[in-house]
């Protein structure tokens, strides 16, 4: 039975998600607060390691008590780690939050999605993938606009609203209904998981695939999120300009909303690559330039190629699934993607410290490699 009012709620829980209020700052922030930008990559390391050891076991956990239940559980520490954070002003206090952060990010992976998933038509799922994450865009863009006209100069206030919204998300959790997957005979909880497990491995290619996909990730997350502050600022912008920024980028990524038009025209192989490799040459151009309109672009091109093409890659790894343990399974995926994230991240901010052309040129290399991987190895799965 699909649910609607299951993606309904899940559309208005990733809006309110979305609303990171200090998300224009998110680096500047925790550089106030006493951190340096190799601290700071190595406090998102430690938290991939964390999110990699939480993730089977919640993976699990998810498959035995439902969906639903881990929902509860996962918005509200995730809501608490909003908490941690707004009082945070060291880097242990920051390291609590990671860890926080990291539980719940575990608990979520895979269940959300698979609420998704199993809540409407298997045809539908790339559509109603690419609104809920243009839903989140949105919340980001209202909460980018509100810290440019009201919280640019208060870092404080911008965390405080951050943790209403995530308050309010945990509560919305409640009125979800249970999707359970296809009935299935009682059997020996260890020995199914090694026997996916097992079955999940074998995918040789595929998990090929799942170590591309983590790396590009990384670069997006690491440029996007904490290294291009830094390129604004070396480019003379000030903080309500970057502000203003953070909301252009915002409105860009909404056009996740057209994500199965544009790879149903273009092809869902060439999407793929072709998304890859423009973030590969946009990183490229970074290192390259001091031109604040130029740098903006680059960002602009990364975030709206990573919005088109986020939809089907969630399709791509649903459709991998065929037991009933679905979460369990997309765990594992994750467990890979994480462990590749957490040496990535470290990376590129030990690159950073050297500096920001050193980590963009690094980051240009592997999104060509990673284009140049899914070209040769990994075209049959995006068909």
């Amino acid at each position: 039975m699909k649910i609607k009012r299951n993606i309904h709620l899940l559309y208005a829980i990733a809006f309110l998600q979305g609303m990171v209020f200090y998300a224009p700052v998110a680096s500047l922030y925790r550089q106030v607060r006493g951190l340096t930008l190799g601290q700071i990559a190595l406090v998102e390391s430690i938290s991939f390691v964390i999110s990699l050891a939480m993730e089977l076991p919640w993976g699990i956990v998810a498959d035995r008590i439902g969906y639903k239940k881990t929902m509860i559980a996962g918005c509200g520490i995730y809501a608490l780690s909003k908490l941690v954070f707004w009082r945070a002003d060291s880097f242990m206090d920051f390291f609590w939050e990671r860890v926080l952060l990291s539980a719940a990010i575990a608990a979520l992976s895979g269940v959300d999605e698979s609420i998704l998933y199993l809540s409407c038509p298997d045809d539908e799922s790339q559509r109603v993938f690419g609104r809920w994450g243009a839903f989140s865009t949105a919340g980001l863009l209202v909460s980018s606009g509100a810290f440019a006209l009201f919280m640019a100069e208060d870092y404080a206030l911008a965390a405080l609203a951050t943790l209403a919204a995530y308050g309010l998300a945990a509560a919305l959790t409640l009125l979800l209904t249970e999707v359970r997957p296809p009935e299935r005979e009682r059997r020996e909880p260890v020995r199914a998981f090694f026997r996916l497990l097992g079955g999940t491995l074998r995918q040789r290619r595929f998990l090929l695939l799942v170590v591309c996909w983590a790396m590009y990730g990384v670069v997006l997350s690491t440029v996007c999120t904490w290294l291009n502050q830094n390129q604004y600022l070396r480019c003379g912008m000030s903080g309500r300009a970057i502000g203003w920024v953070y909301i252009a980028v915002s409105v860009v990524s909404l056009s996740g909303t057209f994500s199965q038009r544009f790879t149903d025209k273009m092809g869902r192989a060439r999407s793929a690559m072709g998304a890859v490799a423009l973030a590969g040459l946009a990183c490229l151009a970074l290192t390259l330039t001091r031109s604040a309109a130029l740098s903006v672009g680059c960002i602009l091109l990364m975030e709206g190629s990573y919005a088109i093409i986020g939809p089907l890659a969630s399709q791509v790894w649903n459709r991998q699934v065929t037991g009933a343990d679905r979460a369990t399974q997309l765990s594992i995926y994750a467990v890979l993607d994480e462990a590749v994230s957490a040496g990535g991240t470290l990376v590129l901010g030990r690159a950073a410290d050297v500096s920001l052309d050193t980590a963009f040129l690094l980051s240009a290399g592997i999104c060509l490699l990673c284009a140049a991987a899914v070209a040769a190895f990994c075209r049959r799965f995006f068909q």
